[in-house]
């Protein structure tokens, strides 16, 4: 089968194609169909609470869940923008990086739908997806912009002059992503999972001024090695080791000035970095996504520092930063309008996907 096929050559367009976009990287099962840069539909079923009771993600339960959710997901996103799956004109599913169990299920999935109903299949990638989602928010990107992606798995930096054909990593973290640091540091306070949001809420009750938690990869010889890298094993440790101490001496841990200080440092760190990053390349747009775009703090320092540095912060609404259908739908559209070919069908899953690849 021949699967290379220009804009023009997709039927039943109208305008654009209509792009169905399939996410199963992780615990969230997401359908979304786009049109252009327009959402139609997103639905999402999670398994979140499934995993709950085990304090972190199960792989195994993981991939059940995406297999009962995939079909009652794909009809609820046809239903809610009122077309049939013969109205498609091209499949996107994430195809790495996350779980290769629950990656398996998607892309599966994604080929039999590609297979009976003869559309091209895009296998893409999940972190870039995080980006291109904002398309779909605030509209087209600028010719050239810095993107931070912070996630549960993922902190990387990237430079962007082509969401579908241009991206460049330029740093990433070197052990525990921004989510999963909150996620341990949740643990150690005695917060329910996932820890990020509780650790975010309280730490609005609290002075983030009270403790200073080391910056890592911010100063001298280790600055000057890793100017785009991130790296939050130590700042874990030192709460760690603060929260130690005062459980030996039998005192109660000021909680709401840990969180607020480890929340500081999190915040300070990841966008001194993308602000450097702006200025090192000349940009003046910087989109911050994933799910860790979530955090109040993150989204008050970025906006309160770019604006004095004449950087425009573009920063999804949240139900777009946890992971979705609609970000693989939206790079999907991306692909198809810069006229990429589509993958072929034997497309493999990859867990560790890289950033030098947009689309498998």
């Amino acid at each position: 089968m021949d699967r290379s096929r220009s804009h023009a050559d997709y039927p039943g367009t109208v305008s654009e194609p209509l792009i169905l976009g399939i996410e199963t990287s992780c615990d969230e099962t997401g359908v979304a169909l786009v049109r252009g840069r327009e959402l139609l539909a997103d639905v999402t079923a999670s398994s979140m609470d499934e995993h709950a009771r085990y304090g972190g993600i199960v792989p195994e339960v993981a991939s059940r869940a995406h297999l009962e959710a995939f079909v009652p997901t794909i009809d609820a996103a046809l239903a809610a923008a009122d077309v049939d799956l013969g109205d498609v004109d091209a499949i996107a599913v994430t195809a790495g990086p996350g779980l290769v169990g629950s990656l398996t299920v998607g892309v599966a999935g994604a080929k039999s739908l590609a297979l009976a109903t003869g559309r091209p299949l895009y296998g893409v990638n999940h972190v870039i997806g995080h980006a291109a989602v904002d398309e779909l928010v605030h509209g087209a990107f600028p010719e050239r912009f810095v993107a931070l992606v912070v996630s549960g798995g993922h902190t990387s930096l990237l430079l962007v002059d082509d969401i579908a054909t241009g991206v460049v990593e330029l740093g990433q973290t070197l052990d525990d992503a921004a989510g999963e640091a909150f996620d341990k540091v949740g643990r150690l306070l005695g917060l329910p999972y996932p820890g990020g949001p509780h650790v975010d809420r309280l730490a609005r009750t609290g002075d983030p001024s009270a403790i200073r938690f080391p910056r890592g990869l911010t100063a001298g010889k280790d600055k000057a090695r890793h100017p785009y890298d991130f790296s939050f094993s130590g700042l874990k440790t030192a709460v760690a080791r603060y929260v130690e101490a005062f459980a030996d001496r039998g005192e109660e841990v000021p909680a709401a000035d840990v969180a607020a200080g480890f929340s500081e440092a999190v915040a300070d760190v990841l966008v001194t970095k993308a602000l450097a990053a702006c200025r090192t390349h000349g940009c003046d747009t910087l989109v911050i996504g994933g799910g860790f775009s979530a955090n109040s703090r993150l989204r008050e320092l970025a906006a309160e520092r770019a604006q004095e540095q004449g950087v425009t912060v573009r920063i999804p609404p949240i139900r777009y930063c946890t992971d979705n259908g609609a970000m693989i739908a939206a790079l999907g559209s991306a692909l198809v309008r810069s006229g990429a070919a589509p993958s072929q069908l034997d497309l493999p899953t990859d867990s560790a996907m890289p950033l030098t690849l947009v689309q498998a």
